[in-house]
């Protein structure tokens, strides 16, 4: 049997190389296959860190019977969602539009043209109550299609059209200071003022609505924004989702409460957190703030550091099988390491009772107030740790993907800068430079890599306009131009291949020279990341500030209005897009700071610049008579260092004291 999955660079598609399923990779030569038999394509998405992608490998992937009859009766496709994002939002898109949810594993039947005709996600492999198992569901559609082939046929090209009648953009809306108010507003609605979020469990970081309500908050003093986002970062930081030994958040919490986490740590979800955190505690001087930035910024550089620079996907939701392994504790437990007493005031701190908060008796730790001796906390953590490091680990998605990896060089330029570690944002080049060195392939980039060798699959609109937001957010954090020398070409073929040429300001996940799916993918909503087109129309606005065309700013504009009509009625589907208007109302502000290199004056000032100005600005350091459009005509004022504060393209007069820069910005 081929094992056409051995030299997948994913490690999702080598989890089930050794399936007894002839496993295809997603592939024109697969669609070829199942053509050739006349059989229909089972698709089965999923991601290394997924729980129950593992349990449903195991009952069904891995037994010789069920995997018989997939053999005889379909062609049997693995893709890793997070290496083929594109396929998974159309067929993501149709489960839901069948069933009514979704997620993963997700499991589709396809046409040999990959239309598809049947869509669900985890089945068992013996039926369950409300749930059919999985080899009567294979027994049912291969009948089907033998059967009633044409029939089948015709019911996948309805459900192709259909989903096509339902693509087009929307139509567009204006976003202004209402529908920024009113956003506020309808989350102040669904805002659990007890336990901190929104909404009911599962719960889910809502990493990207924070960013907006702390903008928000910047460029109109709201205190429900400042409150809303204070108290869910605290209530998360405090409870089980967050890591108390080692950093870093967990994906969601199952309960209303932050307690019990689903344990897999995601690198996208903890690069956009600590964008927030580092965020929070620049503005409201939070030490719980600050503590979790900087331990997030970490648990990124030690928890998943790749040995070639760069970022690893996630840690896997399970431990040898069994969700929570590796991280809960039992009082006996804490007692083994600390001994007694040190064992029973560290139950207390951290919420370990006899009966337990997860499963067995075990509990999940949460440190739900700051200890009264902060030195013998700091002890005890470091020997829990080290106890815990002797524990088996999860698993770890070592591909890099070129998205995620733009998002956390963003937010280690920013809290670095924010936060006084300049070591953030040396971290943050050598991750870029190695996007750019091995994702870039013949000028266009690849979604992933692993062990430094690039992967075959073409990035997505997110990988471009994240990596063009990070190499922005390096320049403005080095004054290096190399960065916005790579940058720009790349905006500028982003813009070019990815349109909507029939309709202005809407963008295309794929680019225009990709494979031909049932459908091209075009998903504005913000979801568990930011959408491809909320990132790309936040990158630009940060181009259009510090190069000052007006060809960027138009674009951002086009698309803030194509989308208009999400932040006006989801909230909560759309915290990037709110962030990006945010920063259009506020100009975006710009902070152009002029003196020769290594004068502390202009180093006073630049420090004083990214303590103050609000999320989104733009800040650029250089000498006289520098070129930078940003820095251009602008020099010295008596002599001194200054700092030039622009909303959009109106200037105020410079100022050269750190204590006007930070009146002025606080006016801003």
């Amino acid at each position: 049997m081929a094992n056409r999955l051995a030299s997948a660079t994913s490690p999702y598609l080598l989890q089930h190389a050794d399936n007894p399923v002839e496993w295809w990779p997603w592939c024109e030569e697969a669609f070829a296959e199942a053509h050739r038999r006349d059989v229909p394509v089972l698709l089965s998405i999923g991601y290394a860190a997924c729980h129950w992608c593992h349990v449903m490998a195991h009952e069904s992937f891995e037994d010789n019977t069920i995997a018989t009859t997939m053999n005889e009766h379909f062609v049997n496709i693995k893709v890793d969602r997070e290496e083929r994002p594109d396929v998974d939002s159309i067929y993501m898109e149709a489960t839901q539009a069948m069933t009514g949810h979704g997620g993963w594993p997700m499991t589709c039947f396809l046409t040999p043209a990959g239309e598809p005709f049947h869509c669900g996600t985890y089945y068992p492999a013996t039926p369950r109550p409300g749930m059919p198992g999985f080899t009567q569901l294979l027994e049912a559609v291969s009948h089907a299609w033998s059967e009633r082939g044409d029939e089948v046929r015709e019911s996948a090209q309805r459900i192709v059209s259909q989903l096509a009648e339902h693509a087009s953009p929307l139509p567009e809306s204006t976003v202004d200071t209402a529908v920024l108010d009113a956003a506020v507003e309808q989350l102040g609605s669904q805002f659990d003022a007890e336990r901190g979020g929104f909404g009911g469990a599962p719960k889910f970081p809502p990493s990207m609505v924070l960013e907006f309500l702390l903008r928000h908050h910047e460029r109109t003093r709201s205190e429900p924004a400042l409150t809303m986002a204070e108290s869910t970062c605290e209530a998360m930081a405090r409870g089980g989702m967050y890591d108390q030994l080692a950093g870093g958040f967990a994906r969601y919490s199952v309960d209303v409460g932050w307690v019990v986490p689903h344990f897999e740590k995601m690198l996208s979800d903890n690069a956009l957190l600590l964008r927030a955190y580092a965020h929070l505690a620049r503005r409201s001087g939070s030490p719980l703030a600050s503590r979790v930035a900087g331990e997030t910024a970490e648990f990124l550089l030690d928890g998943l550091r790749t040995p070639e620079g760069g970022l690893a996907a996630s840690l896997d939701a399970d431990t040898a099988g069994q969700e929570g392994l590796t991280y809960v504790w039992t009082p006996e437990q804490l007692t083994e390491v600390l001994g007694s007493d040190d064992g029973a005031w560290a139950a207390q701190l951290l919420s370990v009772t006899p009966q337990g908060t997860f499963e067995h008796g075990s509990s999940v730790l949460q440190l739900r107030a700051d200890p009264d001796d902060p030195q013998r906390w700091a002890q005890a953590r470091a020997v829990l740790l080290a106890a815990r490091d002797t524990r088996p680990q999860p698993a770890r998605d070592d591909k890099v993907v070129t998205e995620w990896n733009g998002m956390a060089v963003t937010a280690l330029c920013e809290a670095g800068g924010a936060l006084g570690h300049p070591g953030w944002i040396q971290a943050a080049g050598e991750i870029a430079d190695l996007l750019l060195s091995v994702h870039l392939v013949d000028g266009w980039l690849r979604r992933s890599s692993r062990d430094g060798a690039v992967g075959d699959a073409n990035g997505v609109l997110a990988d471009h306009a994240w990596l063009v937001d990070g190499l922005l957010a390096l320049h403005q954090a080095t004054g290096e131009d190399r960065w916005l020398t790579a940058a720009l070409p790349m905006l500028d073929a982003t813009m070019e291949r990815f349109a909507d040429p029939d309709n202005p300001g809407a963008w295309f996940d794929t680019p225009s020279d990709a494979e031909t799916l049932f459908r091209r993918p075009a998903d504005s909503t913000d979801g568990a990341v930011p959408s491809g087109a909320s990132s790309l129309a936040g990158a630009l606005l940060t181009a259009s500030a510090i190069t000052g065309s007006s060809g960027y700013r138009d674009a951002a504009d086009a698309a803030l209005t194509r989308a208009g009509l999400l932040p006006a009625r989801a909230p909560r589907a759309a915290g990037h897009w709110l962030s990006a208007a945010e920063a259009a109302q506020h100009g975006p502000l710009q902070v152009a700071v002029v003196g020769p290199p290594g004068d502390p004056g202009r180093s006073d000032l630049v420090s004083t610049a990214r303590q103050e100005a609000p999320g989104g600005a733009v800040l650029l350091a250089g000498e006289p008579g520098s070129e930078a459009a940003m820095l251009a005509d602008r020099g010295l004022v008596d002599g001194a260092a200054a700092a030039y504060v622009c909303h959009g393209f109106v200037c105020e007069r410079p100022v050269s004291s750190p204590d006007d820069l930070r009146a002025r910005l606080r006016a801003s």
